[in-house]
């Protein structure tokens, strides 16, 4: 995809949307965390539906280890793997307790040296939290950047790094959250929805969907 091309996409998505932001629900940095953390293969819709039950109880590291790993996989049973989610939930709060004076880091390494977070929670983090223009590839950042030509890459590292280098600077901050949304929406994976699509003519896929005849 050439530069302009690049451009005229972000232009297009940022003019839908102006202020993209996560669609998890969260209003401090630690809720962020846990959600993240609570994230990995669920939907954010079953993760705010546990959210919303556990915050109002438990919304900082000290509270959460006050319920103890048994009390707070009651409150968040219903989502995935919420048995090993809650082991690092529970360690990564004793962590931050310990070692952080019960705040979230704001450096990658120390996000990364907690229980459960790797690059992508960590990516996140410091992008929806602390304003760092970092991106976050996902599914449907992976999707969505080999599809169109954007950043393609063999792998998730790949494409974060290739998009680091080719997002016109303007629009790197809020990159992670127009491409997310963009993939989760529109550039679905069984089925684009390639005639709604606003860079639909920007884009190299070469099996675009047409239509549904009415």
């Amino acid at each position: 995809m050439k530069p302009a091309d690049r451009t005229e996409l972000f232009q297009r998505l940022a003019e839908l949307n102006p202020k993209p932001t996560t669609e998890l629900e969260y209003s401090t940095p630690f809720e962020l965390l846990v959600a993240v953390i609570l994230s990995a293969q669920a939907t954010d819709v079953g993760v705010n539906k546990a959210t919303r039950r556990l915050f109002p109880v438990a919304s900082t590291p000290q509270a959460i280890l006050d319920l103890g790993e048994e009390g707070l996989k009651r409150h968040i049973s219903t989502i995935g793997l919420f048995n090993a989610k809650a082991r690092n939930v529970i360690a990564t709060c004793r962590i931050l307790v310990e070692r952080h004076g019960g705040e979230v880091p704001r450096t990658r390494e120390a996000l990364e040296a907690l229980p459960g977070v790797g690059r992508k929670t960590a990516n996140v983090v410091l992008n929806t939290a602390f304003g760092e223009p970092t991106i976050a590839v996902d599914t449907h950042i992976f999707r969505v950047a080999n599809r169109t030509g954007l950043a393609p890459g063999k792998d998730v590292r790949a494409v974060e790094d290739r998009l680091l280098k080719v997002v016109p600077r303007p629009f790197l901050q809020d990159a992670h959250h127009w491409l997310i949304l963009h993939g989760r929406y529109v550039c679905k994976a069984r089925r684009p929805e390639c005639p709604a699509c606003v860079i639909r003519d920007l884009c190299a896929f070469r099996h675009k969907t047409a239509a549904t005849p009415t």
